[in-house]
């Protein structure tokens, strides 16, 4: 991109970049800029009324310079270099010049580095100590914004559809171009021009119309509220779908290791990432079997346990009434009303719930001989387990998992846990996310892949783009120039 014209060409493809004339029913100078990075009400107040009540009383010049002292804007910059244009443009100046003269361009600061930088919209439910805390809010402009702020490149496209027969809702598909495997974004649009809808009131809708499977608790499209996690996503090649009204972006397409990745683990060095990473995906399965090993064990393994724990085991369920698989079922129903109850209510009224009615409810439930205490310990472990999971969506298919695999350790003890999880695997095996394997880089295997999926590798392994992805550019960076030191040379 070294010219105008290669710049043009790229901007146009993108809904939120404007060049009209200056003046109404044409004229001799034309305005450019994007949309989504300036201010309008600058743009208004700033440059089209002092130019149109100057214009209705005498002529306007001829030459840019001269109209550039008429636009009561402190810093006006006058450049004939493409690159300060380039880059001017995409922080949010506005570019004036003569129409047909690509040699000289007035830029007009109209910015607005506030917007959306508000007090109001932390990423509340995927929280992190370290990184931004800038989430994404309701309005469709802003969010269009805080991305356009990351990513200062032309390549971005952003390409606005309507959506629903009543509410005609605003939703943008987002990408790189010349990254993003141009049949993902087909694919996105595709889906999301053949819905017919009345209302679409938030993109978790639009999650479920467009998913490859209808008919699976797993989420196919990741949801995100963090504005680096969309940002990383665009930058390896996935699409970004945002909609109005909504302060959450789905990226796609996605794998199931996607959701055990957090924005920290890249803040971090990759050591302390991968192993916190590592730690997310041990306390899923140990969320997801181990009140189904506790059935099955004690109901038909119980050769497994080891002498020096029967006794502790023996002594807990001595008052139980209840077979194991109805024991487990309890406790867990009692957790997921805890939470579920806690979740409604006020911040203040649901922690307390939540702390209060867990401990009250626990201890009863031992005191009341319904339930063994070593069963409650259990029970509690894996819902905290479950919470290390960074995407709610996926939590909750974790927690959905658990009472299938309880009922079946309960009627067929280790073969009902080993059938489940084959089913599982079999299920995962199947699901694609826009056409892409949900299962990669473990089926289809590939080793390339593996820097970031069970660990997150250092920068200098994770300068090439997964090939799951199909990109059109291979590379991020250039890993050997990025390792270089910089050092001054002592002599």
């Amino acid at each position: 991109m070294n010219t105008w014209t290669d710049f043009l060409t790229l901007a146009h493809g993108s809904d939120d970049f404007k060049r009209h004339p200056l003046f109404e029913g044409g004229g001799r100078f034309v305005i450019s800029y994007y949309k989504t990075l300036i201010k309008t009400e600058l743009l208004q107040d700033n440059v089209l009324r002092p130019l149109q009540k100057y214009r209705s009383r005498q002529e306007l010049p001829q030459e840019l310079r001269e109209l550039a002292r008429l636009i009561p804007v402190e810093e006006i910059t006058i450049t004939d270099d493409p690159s300060a244009i380039f880059s001017k443009i995409l922080s949010g100046y506005a570019a004036i010049q003569i129409d047909g003269d690509d040699s000289c361009f007035a830029l007009i600061d109209l910015s607005d580095a506030t917007r959306g930088l508000r007090t109001d919209n932390d990423t509340e439910n995927e929280f992190s100590v370290v990184g931004p805390k800038v989430g994404f809010v309701e309005d469709l402009d802003i969010n269009l914004h805080l991305i356009r702020q990351q990513i200062r490149t032309p390549h971005l496209i952003i390409k606005e559809i309507s959506i629903g027969s009543m509410s005609h809702t605003r939703v943008a598909v987002i990408y790189i171009d010349g990254v993003t495997n141009p049949q993902h974004v087909q694919t996105v649009e595709q889906r999301l021009q053949t819905i017919d809808f009345d209302i679409i009131f938030d993109s978790s809708q639009l999650e479920q119309i467009m998913s490859d499977n209808s008919q699976t608790p797993f989420p196919l499209f990741l949801s995100t509220e963090r504005i680096d996690r969309v940002i990383y996503g665009l930058t390896l090649g996935q699409v970004a779908i945002v909609s109005s009204a909504s302060p959450y972006v789905l990226t796609g397409p996605t794998t199931i290791f996607d959701f055990f990745i957090s924005p920290e683990d890249y803040y971090l060095p990759w050591i302390l990432g991968s192993l916190f990473r590592l730690i997310r995906i041990f306390g899923v399965c140990f969320s997801i079997l181990m009140t189904p090993a506790y059935t099955a064990v004690l109901t038909y393994h119980l050769e497994m346990i080891p002498k020096d724990m029967l006794a502790p085991i023996i002594l807990s369920r001595n008052y139980v009434p209840f077979p194991p698989v109805l024991e487990v079922l309890f406790l867990e129903l009692t957790i997921e009303f805890l939470r579920e109850a806690g979740a409604r209510l006020p911040t203040k009224v649901g922690q307390t719930l939540g702390i209060v009615g867990g401990i009250v409810i626990g201890q009863a439930s031992v005191a009341a001989a319904l339930t063994s205490n070593i069963l409650l310990i259990i029970v509690a472990l894996s819902a905290l387990a479950s919470f290390t999971t960074p995407i709610y969506k996926m939590s909750n298919t974790i927690r959905f998992l658990r009472f299938p695999l309880i009922i079946l350790s309960g009627i067929w003890g280790g073969f009902g846990i080993v059938l489940g999880l084959c089913l599982i695997f079999t299920h995962l095996i199947r699901l694609t996310s826009l056409g892409n394997p949900y299962l990669a880089p473990l089926y289809p295997f590939r080793r390339k892949s593996y820097t970031d999926s069970f660990i997150r590798a250092s920068y200098s392994k994770t300068s090439r783009r997964s090939p799951l992805l199909r990109t059109l550019s291979e590379w991020r960076y250039n890993a050997r120039k990025a390792n270089e030191r910089k050092d001054i040379d002592e002599y």
